[in-house]
């Protein structure tokens, strides 16, 4: 141990890797594949459009859950940075707030530059669909930390709305109508539960086809669609159905003295839920864990129906599954869904 030097790249950080991908993200990101000035330094600096008359800022974080395990498993990162844009900017259109810029987030047990730009492809084409700017972010190295091969991403969206385009609870009224939105699939909920089952059922998803695409299929991004829709003031409140489903979602913009009675019979519950609800999974467990076919709630009034399906390609076409009443509860529940 005589005159041993110790480097931060025996202690498992490779700083050389980490500049390859800085070098890669400058010019790999940005509108128009334009190079970006702002990766490298210590903060970013964006513009404020000028556009608007009073402006409010919406942030909104998250990440993607264990979805990134099934990614490890099957091999392919390029479309969980999809996923990643779309948990953070679905959450500011629920306020009308149109996505600006956005940073990510990545700790990885050691760099692995195949991987990386791999998921950076997936972030960079969330922020192309959204019409946002990748600004920034942060590669961390954390050896001990994770273990081999395993990773975290997390990601952060600044939106901006005008004061008076703040979609609010305060505009939902009686005899509203509720619509629910086709979600692309599970979107990036309750994989620690799928996980589960797929390890206690030894069900091998590298064999499955079915599996194998429905799993890593990322999550539908409703920027374009819900901007629109809020532009023609369309909409009087709206709900993104993530964590906690429909159950728990919907409950968050409905004004006190109102209920959202949702006839479950009528959701259009997709193929793969059907598949998970058959591994012994009850109701409750289901609609409070998945979106069970519903990436999205709008809350509208009757008259706009029509004007409002123009705004959907046929694959997410909203459709009417409930109306807001007079009520002591936020929600009640119609029916028994039909799996």
């Amino acid at each position: 141990m005589k005159n041993t030097k110790f480097t931060y790249q025996k202690s498992g950080v490779n700083i050389s890797e980490a500049d390859k991908f800085v070098n890669f993200i400058s010019k790999n990101t940005g509108k128009k594949k334009q190079k970006n000035k702002n990766i490298g330094g210590f903060g970013s600096i964006s513009n404020i459009p000028k556009n608007f008359k009073d402006p409010k800022l919406v942030a909104s974080t998250d990440g993607v859950g264990t979805k990134i395990e099934i990614a490890n498993t099957l091999n392919k990162f390029d479309t969980i940075g999809i996923d990643l844009v779309a948990m953070c900017v679905n959450d500011l259109i629920v306020q009308g707030a149109k996505p600006l810029i956005f940073l990510d987030y990545i700790s990885i047990n050691k760099i692995n530059l195949i991987k990386l730009k791999s998921i950076l492809k997936g972030i960079n084409k969330g922020c192309n669909i959204s019409n946002c700017t990748l600004v920034g972010g942060e590669t961390a190295e954390m050896p001990g930390t994770y273990s081999k091969n395993k990773f975290d991403i997390a990601g952060f969206a600044v939106g901006i709305v005008d004061q008076k385009k703040i979609i609010n609870k305060k505009n939902i009224k009686k005899n509203n109508l509720i619509l629910a939105v086709p979600s692309s699939g599970i979107h990036s909920n309750g994989y620690s539960l799928i996980r589960h089952i797929l390890k206690k059922k030894k069900i091998k998803i590298r064999k499955n086809i079915f599996l194998k695409k429905e799993l890593l299929k990322p999550t539908k991004i409703y920027v374009r669609e819900i901007l629109n829709l809020n532009n023609k003031k369309l909409i009087n409140g709206c709900a993104n159905i993530t964590g906690g489903g429909i159950i728990d979602n919907i409950n968050r913009v409905i004004p006190n003295g109102l209920s959202a009675d949702i006839d479950l019979s009528k959701i259009k519950v997709k193929k793969i839920f059907k598949w998970i609800k058959n591994q012994n999974i009850d109701d409750y467990e289901m609609l409070k864990t998945f979106n069970c076919g519903v990436g999205f709630c709008l809350i509208i009034d009757k008259k706009n129906l029509k004007k409002i399906n123009k705004f959907f390609t046929n694959e997410f076409k909203p459709y009417i599954i409930g109306k807001i009443v007079k009520g002591k509860n936020k929600t009640k529940f119609n029916e028994k869904i039909s799996w």
